[in-house]
């Protein structure tokens, strides 16, 4: 129950008198231990070693709305998000991770909130204070030009603008460019998103289109993004765009959004989504997702493509093995998201196997063959490919050849090791086990182990805890 300040500093008043001293109310000590005070602040992040800014302790984010307008000439955004929490202990502090524009209002509950700003952390005080178990919200209001995130490995990501609009891209770190919020795959949430640009543009972002009004010269798109989503694989790209819609064999509506310049070139992958989603829903279980598609958007200082969750965004022309890549991490990485970044090849090594598969399926290599090839299997003893920890292959290297690669091929492996029934019993179980949460690498051992009923401890000693190229497993 709640109990206001003022009725709460009456009470210890009162109290105070009767003793003929002053005596601390009940309410502020912690229970238990009466000499501890019960309001904390919210831890300033959950402690990631590769992203130690990254998420916030003492809550729960269960909903971001996000309303902005945003013009590609003058590239200004003016914007609202507003997040719905729950508290997770008795708060009288909590940071938000944010690296966008000014703030020009904050309140918590519709009550004005003081906060201050240090890099990407954001520092809430709200009043009156949070109770464990509180559903509360956050409303902030900003504006002004969101920043291009720089990655450890030199990349970019955040809110990148482009000719005729923003590529938005969030992989580690570039979420909180452009909204506040609990920036670490561990804390999901549902998102709604709407968004207003001139007329002519088109805004797309996750799960599905619910409007699209347009009216003295601007259009409003909402988008509602209904199952659990981590802030990395939020986007809302913005451009002219060629679009179409449609709906797998098996009736999952389809949206794609492709730059006009990029059509011919993106066509054959853009083609083939209805039919990689089967095919992977048959090897991998049900998609995650109420929708699926891709966006297809000219960025040519960013050079990469992102599993955005239900539209894979690409910087430039999509390739029919990148679109297998992006639409097979819907399941593991969007839906099976890592507990930590270290536990990247558990993203990149499934999607990278799965466009292995998805070869094979179409008449091209084999798996086997795949694995084995000079980019494989087949690098020397000697090269640095093998000189990594799979399972910690640092900020720099966490998006390069040892992650997907080597995670591939421990996935072949492992394949080989237990045969094809448990394996693909296994692959399946990890999707169900865990629909829209977190694991890691400990999980997955323990997942293969069960499936397979083999003890598995040298097999994954020699894979992915261990440096060196594996002889015998």
């Amino acid at each position: 129950m709640r109990i206001s300040r003022i009725r709460g500093a009456a009470l210890a008043t009162a109290v105070g008198a009767l003793l003929g001293a002053q005596v601390a109310h009940p309410a502020l000590a912690a229970p238990g231990n009466p000499g501890a005070p019960r309001y904390s602040a919210g831890a300033a992040s959950v402690g990631d070693p590769y992203f130690p800014d990254q998420g916030n302790g003492g809550f729960d984010v269960k909903h971001y709305d996000i309303t902005f307008t945003y013009d590609p000439a003058s590239r200004h955004m003016d914007a609202t998000t507003t997040i719905t929490a729950v508290a997770t202990q008795d708060m009288d502090q909590f940071n938000l991770d944010f690296r966008g524009p000014e703030i020009t209002e904050l309140k918590v509950d519709k009550h004005p909130a003081s906060f201050t700003r240090d890099g990407q952390e954001l520092v809430v005080t709200p009043r009156p204070k949070l109770k464990s178990g509180q559903v509360f919200t956050v409303t902030v209001k900003y504006a002004g030009t969101p920043p291009v995130i720089t990655d450890p490995d030199g990349s970019i990501e955040g809110w990148v603008p482009t000719d005729d609009g923003a590529f938005v891209a969030g992989e580690p770190q570039g979420a909180p460019a452009w909204f506040p919020g609990s920036d670490h795959p561990t804390d999901k949430a549902t998102f709604t998103f709407r968004v207003t640009v001139p007329e002519g543009v088109t805004a797309v972002g996750n799960g599905q289109l619910l409007s699209q009004k347009t009216e003295n010269g601007t259009t409003t798109f909402v988008w509602d993004s209904t199952e659990p989503m981590a802030t990395y694989l939020a986007t809302m790209t913005i451009g002219n765009f060629v679009v179409n819609e449609s709906r797998t064999p098996s009736g999952i509506p389809v949206y794609t959004a492709v730059d006009p310049r990029l059509v011919a070139g993106s066509a054959s992958a853009v083609s083939k989504i209805p039919d990689m989603i089967e095919y992977f829903s048959s090897i991998f279980g049900p998609y995650p997702f109420a929708s699926t598609g891709a966006i297809v958007d000219r960025a040519p200082n960013v050079g990469y493509a992102l599993e955005t969750q239900t539209k894979p965004i690409f910087s430039n022309t999509a390739s029919v093995g990148t679109m297998a890549h992006e639409l097979a991490h819907q399941w593991y990485g969007d839906s099976v998201t890592p507990t930590r970044w270290s536990d990247i090849w558990l993203n990149e090594g499934f999607a990278t196997y799965a466009t292995w598969l998805w070869t094979e399926h179409t008449g091209g290599a084999s798996a086997q063959t795949t694995f084995n090839s000079s980019s494989n299997y087949g690098r020397a003893a000697t090269s640095s490919f093998w000189q990594t920890v799979l399972t910690d292959p640092g900020t720099v290297d966490m998006f390069g050849n040892v992650p997907y690669n080597r995670g591939a091929m421990t996935l072949h492996a492992l394949r080989g090791k237990i045969g094809d029934t448990a394996f693909f019993k296994l692959i399946k179980d990890w999707a169900a086990d865990n629909r829209y949460g977190n694991a890691d690498t400990a999980a997955f051992i323990r997942s293969a182990e069960k499936v397979s009923g083999m003890d598995l401890t040298a097999f994954f000693d020699v894979w992915v805890f261990q440096k060196g190229k594996p002889s015998a497993w």
